[in-house]
């Protein structure tokens, strides 16, 4: 299991992130945009700086939704690799069955 702190930190960044979302993607369109001017591009540069760092997508950890492992993450169960073998090896997860041959 996780650390609390760092689960509810990434869960605080989440918040943020949908919040500045639609100024941080207007931003980001205007500092790409290459048919606007430099000066346009670098003030909208500027403003990007000025949100909080942790709007910043990027700064999102994908983590386990049991444990809040970060690391050994599968998308697609939105589990850590040792959460899925153990409720895969249980059959709790659906479709899901040990190999063998």
């Amino acid at each position: 299991m996780a650390k609390l702190s760092s689960i509810n930190k990434n869960e605080r960044r989440k918040l943020l992130v949908k919040k500045y979302a639609g100024k941080y993607a207007a931003l980001k369109a205007t500092a790409n945009d290459e048919s606007l001017e430099e000066g346009e591009r670098l003030m909208a540069r500027l403003k990007m700086a000025e949100l909080p760092r942790n709007a910043n997508p990027t700064r999102i950890r994908n983590r386990c939704e049991l444990t809040g492992r970060p690391r050994g993450y599968y998308r697609k169960f939105r589990l850590a690799r040792v959460m899925l073998r153990d409720l895969a090896n249980k059959g709790m997860i659906p479709g899901v069955t040990k190999s063998s041959w």
